[in-house]
C-alpha cells in the first residue's frame, strides 16, 4: 500500500534552473515584439490628434462628432435598459409560475371572487385640506372636553376664533380648556401676564411637555446602580410639568359627570403647538408620532390615559389664506406643501423681530436684508455647497425649524386693553368655569411655574404678534377662501382712493357747482413724448434691494 503524502510538494528549485527559466521568458517576449514590429502591429493605441485649429469648419466637425458619440451612448443605454427589463420580466414570470404551483386552489378561487378595495373605492388623500377639516370636526363632535393647545411664545396667534366658536355652538354642553404649552421658552413674567389674560375667558393650564420620550419597545441599558428619576433626567427636555395636574383635573371631571362611559378629551390646535407631545407626556410613552416637521398627525387617534379618561389626538387646524404673512409662516403648512418658499417665510419673520436681538441670538454680524442674513447664518452653521457657496435654502429650513419647533426662545407682549371676543359673553365665561376644580388648577399652575426653569428676559427675542389666526373648519370655507384675496381687495380700494381727486370747499363756487379744473400755466409743446406712469411692484421691499454704493466708496 502506497503511503499518502502528508505535505504538499515544495516549489523550491535551484538557482540555475530559475535563471534559465527567466532567460527563456525574456527571449520569448523579445521574439514576440520583433514579429509584431515586422507586421506593423502596435500594442499601444495612438492618441487621436483631433481636428487641427487651422482646419476649416472645425466647430461643425466637432459638433457632428459629439452628436455621433451621444447617439452611440444613447443606443448602448437603450440596449442595456431593454436587457434589464427583459431579465426583470423573466424573473417575474418565473416567480409567478412558482407561486401558482405552491398556492392552494381554495385561495385562488377566493382571490378571484373578492374585489380589490382599491378598485371599489379610492383611498382619501390625507394631505388634502378637506380630509384634515373632516378629521378635526370628527374630533370636536366625539369629545366631551376640548383642549386647545397654545404656544406660550405667541398665545394670541395660536388661538382660532372659528374653532372656539364651533365648540361653544355644538350640542352636548362641551367644555373648553386652554393649555399654555412650551412655557420653558418664554420669560416667567410674560407667562404670568398671559395666564391672567387668558383666564379671564377660559380655564387655563400651564404645561411643559417632555420632548425625549422614547418608544416602549426600546429597552434602557441595565445599570448596576439604580438611581432616582431626578438624577437620571438631568436635561430640561426630558422632564414634564403640569401633566399630573391636568390628569387630576380630567379625572375629577369624569367622576362628577353622569355619563357612564369614559370622558373623551379632544386635543386641538394649530400645527407644531405640541398636541402629540402633550399626549405622550401624560401617557408616559411614545403613543403618538411627533416631529420637528409640521403636519405629522394626519388623522384622529385615541389614547387611553386611565380607566375614565380617553384622549383624542387630531390633525392641526388649517389656517385661512386671508391671514397675515407672519401668521401663515408660523401656523400654516404652505411651506411643506410647496405653496410658499422657505426664503419668503424667513423674510417675513425677520421683519417682525428686532435686528439687534437676531444678531445676538445667532451670533452673526450686521446684515441689510434676509438673503444676507441667511448667507451669514449658513456659513456660521456650515451649510455650504460645492465650491464653498452658502446653501441659503438649507439655512432657511433650519431657521424656520427653530421658530416652529421647541428650540427658539421668543415672546409676545399681551394687550393691555383686553376685551371679550364677539362670540363670548360673561354668561359663557361662567358656564365654561363650571365643573372644574379652580383651586386645584391654581395650585397646579403655581407648582408648575416654580419647577420650570425659565429663560432670561434679555436672551428672549421680542416678537410682534399679528393677533388671532383665522382657521378653516368646513369644505365650503376652503373653496371660498383664496390666497391673497383679501390683500388684493385692500390694494384695489387703496388705489381707488388714491386715484379719486379730493373735492374741497375751494373747488366749489357760490352756486354749489364744482368748478372746472384750471388749465396749467405751461402749455403742452407739440412733438414731446408723454410718458405714462407705470405701477411699481410692491412685492420686493426696500430692505431687500442691494446698495451698489457700498462697493464704490
Amino acid at each position: 500500500m502506497k503511503r499518502p503524502k502528508l505535505r504538499k510538494a515544495s516549489k523550491r528549485v535551484s538557482c540555475s534552473k530559475r535563471y534559465k527559466i527567466q532567460k527563456k521568458v525574456r527571449e520569448h517576449n523579445r521574439k514576440l515584439r520583433k514579429e509584431a514590429k515586422k507586421k506593423g502591429v502596435h500594442k499601444r493605441v495612438k492618441k487621436d490628434p483631433g481636428v487641427p485649429s487651422s482646419a476649416p469648419f472645425k466647430e461643425e466637425v466637432l459638433r457632428e462628432a459629439e452628436e455621433r458619440r451621444q447617439q452611440i451612448e444613447e443606443e448602448k443605454q437603450r440596449k442595456r435598459q431593454a436587457k434589464k427589463e427583459e431579465r426583470a420580466q423573466k424573473r417575474k414570470k418565473e416567480k409567478e409560475a412558482a407561486s401558482k404551483e405552491t398556492e392552494p386552489k381554495a385561495k385562488k378561487a377566493r382571490e378571484d371572487e373578492v374585489i380589490k378595495p382599491s378598485q371599489k373605492q379610492a383611498a382619501p388623500d390625507k394631505n388634502s385640506k378637506q380630509y384634515l377639516c373632516a378629521e378635526l370636526n370628527k374630533v370636536i363632535d366625539a369629545s366631551d372636553v376640548v383642549i386647545e393647545v397654545l404656544d406660550a411664545r405667541d398665545p394670541l396667534g395660536c388661538r382660532c376664533p372659528q374653532l372656539e366658536e364651533a365648540v361653544l355652538q355644538r350640542e352636548g354642553n362641551k367644555k373648553l380648556l386652554l393649555v399654555l404649552n412650551k412655557i420653558d421658552l418664554v420669560p416667567k413674567q410674560n407667562v404670568e401676564r398671559w395666564m391672567q389674560c387668558l383666564q379671564a375667558e377660559f380655564p387655563t393650564l400651564a404645561f411643559k411637555a417632555s420632548t425625549q420620550i422614547k418608544d416602549k419597545t426600546m429597552q434602557a441599558k441595565k445599570r448596576r446602580i439604580v438611581a432616582s428619576n431626578e438624577v437620571l433626567d438631568k436635561s430640561r427636555a426630558a422632564t414634564s410639568f403640569g401633566n399630573s395636574c391636568l390628569t387630576e383635573l380630567l379625572t375629577s371631571l369624569a367622576a362628577n359627570t353622569q355619563n357612564k362611559d369614559s370622558l373623551r378629551v379632544g386635543i386641538v390646535g394649530f400645527p407644531n403647538v405640541g398636541k402629540s407631545s402633550l399626549i405622550n407626556s401624560m401617557k408616559g410613552i411614545l403613543a403618538c408620532n411627533v416631529g420637528v416637521k409640521r403636519g405629522v398627525t394626519k388623522s384622529m387617534q385615541e389614547v387611553h390615559i386611565s380607566k375614565n379618561v380617553k384622549l383624542i389626538d387630531s390633525p392641526g387646524v388649517v389656517a385661512s389664506p386671508s391671514n397675515p404673512p407672519a401668521s401663515m409662516a408660523l401656523r400654516s403648512l404652505q411651506v411643506e406643501e410647496g405653496q410658499e418658499s422657505v426664503l419668503e417665510a424667513v423674510r417675513t419673520l425677520l421683519k417682525q423681530c428686532d435686528q439687534t436681538q437676531i444678531m445676538l441670538q445667532y451670533n452673526v454680524p450686521d446684515f441689510k436684508n434676509s438673503l444676507e442674513f441667511l448667507t451669514l447664518f449658513a456659513k456660521k452653521r456650515g451649510y455650504l455647497q460645492k465650491g464653498g457657496v452658502a446653501n441659503t435654502e438649507q439655512a432657511a429650513t433650519a431657521f424656520l425649524a427653530d421658530w416652529t419647533g421647541a428650540k427658539m426662545s421668543y415672546h409676545c407682549k399681551p394687550r393691555e386693553n383686553h376685551s371679550l371676543p364677539a362670540y363670548m359673553s360673561d354668561a359663557v365665561v361662567a358656564e365654561m368655569q363650571k365643573g372644574w376644580d379652580l383651586n386645584q388648577l391654581k395650585t397646579g399652575n403655581e407648582e408648575t411655574l416654580k419647577g420650570v426653569k425659565f429663560p432670561n428676559q434679555a436672551s428672549s427675542i421680542s416678537f410682534i404678534s399679528k393677533g388671532l389666526t383665522a382657521g378653516l373648519l368646513s369644505v365650503g370655507d376652503i373653496s371660498e377662501e383664496k390666497p391673497g384675496a383679501a390683500a388684493t381687495e385692500e390694494e384695489a380700494e387703496l388705489n381707488d382712493e388714491n386715484n379719486e381727486p379730493e373735492q374741497t370747499a375751494e373747488d366749489t363756487n357760490e352756486t354749489g357747482e364744482p368748478e372746472k379744473p384750471s388749465k396749467p400755466s405751461l402749455k403742452k409743446k407739440p412733438g414731446h413724448v408723454l410718458f405714462q406712469s407705470v405701477p411699481t411692484d410692491l412685492s420686493l421691499s426696500a430692505d431687500d434691494a442691494y446698495d451698489f454704493n457700498t462697493d464704490f466708496k
